[in-house]
C-alpha cells in the first residue's frame, strides 16, 4: 500500500480474461496463470506481490476456472484485506472473500456455533485488560497499566502458539522469550483469566481461532460444508503466519492442495506476537509438487536504495537469509543514499528537520516524506524538531510524546512539585534539576536502569527516560534552570506540537511502517543498542533486528537518509558508534569479512553528502549538518582523509587520520579501557590525563587497533618518547590486557 496514489481512482474493468494479464511482467504472469496445485509466491519488498496475486485471482475468475464464492483469500490486517477486496472489484472479480484470518474465523463460528454446540455465541471480549486485571487481582499479584498491558501480550502470545498455562513457564525459557513478570506467576494469571471466561461465558480474540480449530477437528460435518465452500485458498505475508493460524489454514484445506502463498522471509519482524516464517521456508518440503515462483523485480525503489537493501541482507544470517532475495530495481536512477553522522542527538534531528524543509521546498510532499526510528519513545525529538522548523508532521501507530499517559503523569507530577518548592520532602536530597526530576519520577515508576525485554513496562521507562534527558539538557542550555522553568518548558514545547495538521511528515516506528511506501525515508537514530535494539541478545532476535532494518531501507521510493549521533546530549563524550548492520555498507566501513564499503548504486558517498538530494542548494560540510566545514580548504600537507580521501590540514583531523565527520570505526569498549588506564596512570605520575594521551589519540588508538610497535608509532600523537613509556601497556591493552605488565614505574618529565 502506498502513502498515495499514483494510479487513476477509477480504472477500467478488463473486458477479458487475458486482458487482466495485460502490463504484468513474466513472473507475475507466472504467478497469475498458476492456477493448479500447490503455489508458493516469494515476493520482494516493493516486487508487486498484491497485483500479482489480485490478478491471479481475477484471471481465474474470469476465465471461468475458480467460482468467485469459492475462493477465499486472507491476509493479516483490515487495511490489507480491503485493498485486495477493491483491486478484485476492479478487476471484475468482485465476488471473491478477502478477509483477515480472525474474521473469516469469526464468521464460520458465528454461523455453526448453533449446530456445533447449541445457543448463542458467547459474547467476544473485544479488550481482555480488564478481565487480565481481575485474575491478577484474584491471584494476589499486583500490576500496574503497563504491567498489565505486558501480561495481556503474553497470554496473547502463549494461545497463538497453542501454549497452555501449565507449560507457558517451560515454552517460555525453551524459547529465551523475555517474559515481563516471573513466568509462574504469568502462568497462574493467564489460567485464572481463562477460569473467569468460562465463568462469565465471554471469549476473546484468540478464542475465535482456537474454538474455530475445535469445531474443525471434531465435527468432520462442518468442516466438510466449509471446505466445499472454499476451495481455493489464497494467503498473503504468509511470513507472518503463527501456529494456530496455521493449524486452521490445515483444517480449511483438508487433504486438497488448491492454495497459493505468498511472503518474504526477509521481512519477519513480527516474531514476538508468535508469527513465525518457519510455514513458508518449509513450504516445498510439505509440497514436494509445488510451483514456486520469485517475484525479484522492484517497482517502488530506485536501484541506489536497492542496492543497499541487497547488501543488508547479504550479511544475515540464518535460515531466513538462506532464502533471501536480491531484489532487481526497476526504476530509473536516483540520488546515492546519505550516510550522515552527528555530534549529538538533536543536532541529529536539527539536521533532519532541515533535509525535510529542503525536500518539501524543492517539491516533495510533506505527506511523502516519513522519519523512521526503532521506538516510540525517539519521537520526542523530532515532533520538537519539526516543530521548531515549521514542519508539519503526525504520528502513526502511537501517540504525541506528550500526550502519552506517563508523560501526561510526569507532568502532574513535575508541576504539583514545582509548586511546592521547598515544602517538597521529596526534593529535600536532590541536588540540580536533573537530581529533582529524577526524585519526582521515581514516585512513576522511574529508576536508573532500564527493565529488560520489551514491552509497554519498557515503552513507559523510555518515556520517562526522555523527560529526565530532556531535564539534564536544559540544564545544560540553561544553568541554575528551576523545576517551574523546566515546567514551562514542557507546556511550551506540548502547546507547540499540538497544532493541528492534516497533510504532514510521516513519524512512525519501523514497525508501524510496515506495508507503506514513500518517496523520501529519513531512517534515524541507527547506533549500537537501538539498532539492534539493546535486549536482542540471541542470534535470531539480532537477525529480526536486521530484517526490521532492512523493512526501513525498502520503504523509500527515491530518497534515503541514514543518520546517527555519536553521543546523546551536546557537549557528552562521542561513544556511541554506527549500527554494526551498516559495516561494509557506509562510506569507510569494513564488513564483517573485511570487506570494505565500495562504489556502484547504493555503494560509497561522501558523509552527508549533499547530493543524496539531487543536488539542491545548501551543501553540508563533513558532518552533513549544513555547517561549513574544511572541505573548502586549499590544502597544505600530504596527509589525507583515510576514509573519503579529503586532505587534512587541522591538526586533530590529522590525529585522527579522518575528517571529523566522517565515520568512526572506534572499538568503544577499547576506548572505555584505556580511558580508564590514563586515569589510573595520570594520577600515578601526578599529571593531567591529556599529559598521558589525549582525548584525540585514545581515539585515534581505539580506531586503529595497534598489534605491534609500529602500527602504534604510526598513530599521531604517540611518538617516541611516549611510545617508549607507554606503549607496552597500550598495546596490552589492545589485545585484551589491563594494561599494568608494561609500564615503567617511574614518574618524570613527560
Amino acid at each position: 500500500m502506498t502513502s498515495a496514489t499514483h494510479s487513476t481512482l477509477f480504472p477500467r474493468v478488463p473486458d477479458s480474461a487475458d486482458a487482466v494479464l495485460d502490463g504484468l511482467d513474466p513472473e507475475q504472469r507466472e504467478v497469475a496463470t498458476a492456477l493448479r496445485g500447490p503455489v508458493c509466491v516469494l515476493a520482494g519488498a516493493g516486487t508487486g506481490k498484491t497485483r500479482a496475486i489480485t490478478h491471479r485471482i481475477a484471471y481465474g475468475v474470469r476465465a471461468g476456472i475458480l467460482q468467485p464464492a469459492s475462493v477465499l483469500a486472507v491476509t493479516f490486517t483490515n487495511r490489507a484485506a480491503g485493498e485486495m477486496r477493491g483491486r478484485l472489484r476492479q478487476l471484475g472479480a468482485g465476488g471473491v472473500q478477502a478477509r483477515t484470518f480472525h474474521s473469516a474465523a469469526l464468521r464460520q463460528l458465528q454461523y455453526f456455533w448453533p449446530k456445533a454446540v447449541g445457543g448463542q455465541l458467547p459474547r467476544l471480549v473485544e479488550r481482555k485488560v480488564q478481565l487480565v486485571a481481575e485474575a491478577a487481582a484474584r491471584c494476589g499479584i499486583r500490576l500496574d497499566r503497563n504491567e498489565l498491558r505486558d501480561v495481556t501480550g503474553e497470554i496473547e502470545w502463549a494461545k497463538v502458539t497453542q501454549t497452555v498455562p501449565a507449560d507457558y513457564p517451560a515454552v517460555v525459557a525453551k524459547a529465551q522469550r523475555d517474559a515481563p513478570r516471573d513466568p509462574a506467576e504469568i502462568a497462574k494469571v493467564y489460567e485464572t483469566y481463562e477460569e473467569l471466561k468460562r465463568e462469565r461465558t465471554v471469549i476473546d480474540f484468540e478464542d475465535v481461532l482456537l474454538l474455530t480449530v475445535g469445531i474443525l477437528q471434531d465435527r468432520h460435518d462442518i468442516a466438510d460444508h466449509i471446505r466445499r465452500q472454499y476451495q481455493h485458498f489464497v494467503v498473503d505475508e504468509y511470513q507472518d503466519v503463527s501456529p494456530l493460524q496455521q493449524r486452521l489454514l490445515d483444517l480449511w484445506l483438508g487433504d486438497r492442495d488448491s492454495l497459493c502463498v505468498v511472503g518474504d522471509a526477509g521481512q519477519t519482524i513480527y516474531s514476538f506476537t508468535g508469527a513465525t516464517p518457519d510455514h513458508l521456508l518449509n513450504f516445498r518440503a510439505r509440497h514436494p509438487g509445488a510451483t514456486v515462483v520469485k517475484l525479484v523485480r522492484d517497482y517502488r525503489s530506485t536501484p541506489q536504495v536497492v542496492h543497499l537493501a541487497n547488501g543488508l541482507l547479504s550479511q544475515a544470517t540464518g535460515r531466513a537469509a538462506e532464502h533471501r532475495l536480491d531484489l532487481v530495481s526497476q526504476r530509473e536512477g536516483g540520488p546515492e543514499p546519505a550516510f550522515v553522522e552527528y555530534a549529538d542527538e538533536p543536532a541529529e534531528a536539527e539536521g533532519t528537520a532541515r533535509r525535510i524543509r529542503d525536500l518539501i521546498a524543492a517539491g516533495v510532499p510533506a505527506g511523502e516524506i516519513a522519519v523512521l526510528y526503532r521506538i516510540n519513545a525517539q519521537s520526542e525529538v523530532y515532533e520538537q524538531a519539526l516543530a521548531d522548523a515549521g514542519v508539519p508532521y503526525q504520528l502513526r501507530g502511537a501517540e504525541r510524546f506528550f500526550e502519552r499517559a506517563e508523560v501526561r503523569e510526569a507532568g502532574i507530577a513535575l508541576r504539583g512539585a514545582a509548586r511546592a518548592g521547598g515544602n517538597d520532602s521529596l526534593l529535600d536530597q536532590a541536588e540540580g534539576l536533573p537530581a529533582e526530576v529524577r526524585a519526582v519520577l521515581s514516585t512513576k515508576g522511574w529508576r536508573s536502569e532500564p527493565p529488560a525485554g520489551s514491552g509497554a513496562v519498557r515503552d513507559r521507562w523510555e518515556s520517562l527516560a526522555a523527560l529526565v534527558r530532556l531535564a539534564e539538557d536544559f540544564e545544560r542550555a540553561k544553568p541554575g534552570a528551576t523545576l517551574s522553568d523546566l515546567v514551562a518548558e514542557l507546556d511550551e514545547r506540548a502547546a507547540a506540537q499540538h497544532a493541528p495538521t492534516v497533510q504532514g511528515v510521516t513519524l512512525a516506528s519501523l514497525h508501524s511502517a510496515k506495508g507503506l511506501e514513500w518517496d523520501a525515508v529519513f531512517l534515524v537514530g541507527l547506533t549500537e543498542g537501538m539498532m539492534p535494539i539493546t535486549y536482542a541478545k540471541t542470534e535470531e532476535q539480532i537477525e529480526e533486528e536486521r530484517r526490521l532494518l532492512y523493512v526501513g531501507v525498502t520503504r523509500a521510493r527515491f530518497h534515503l537518509a541514514l543518520s546517527w549521533a555519536l553521543s546523546r546530549s551536546p557537549g557528552s563524550r562521542p561513544g556511541r558508534r554506527p549500527t554494526r548492520f551498516l559495516n561494509g555498507l557506509r562510506p569507510g566501513s569494513t564488513a564483517p569479512g573485511g570487506r570494505s564499503a565500495s562504489g556502484g548504486p547504493g555503494g560509497s558517498q561522501a558523509q552527508g553528502s549533499a547530493g543524496s538530494w539531487s543536488g539542491r542548494g545548501g551543501a553540508a560540510g563533513p558532518g552533513g549538518d549544513g555547517r561549513p566545514g574544511a572541505a573548502g580548504r586549499k590544502p597544505r600537507g600530504p596527509a589525507r582523509c583515510r576514509v573519503c580521501g579529503r586532505t587534512l590540514t587541522d591538526a586533530g583531523e590529522m590525529k585522527l587520520m579522518r575528517c571529523d565527520g566522517c565515520p568512526s570505526d572506534m572499538d568503544e569498549a577499547l576506548y572505555e579501557r584505556l580511558h580508564d588506564w590514563r586515569a589510573v596512570r595520570a594520577r600515578e605520575i601526578g599529571q593531567p590525563a591529556y599529559c598521558v594521551f589525549t582525548d584525540r589519540t585514545l581515539t585515534a588508538i581505539a580506531e586503529a587497533v595497534p598489534g605491534s610497535e609500529g602500527e602504534l608509532a604510526g598513530i599521531p600523537g604517540v611518538g617516541a618518547r611516549k611510545l617508549g613509556r607507554f606503549g607496552a601497556a597500550v598495546l596490552d591493552i589492545c589485545a585484551g590486557g589491563d594494561g599494568y605488565g608494561g609500564d615503567e614505574d617511574t614518574a618524570g618529565e613527560m
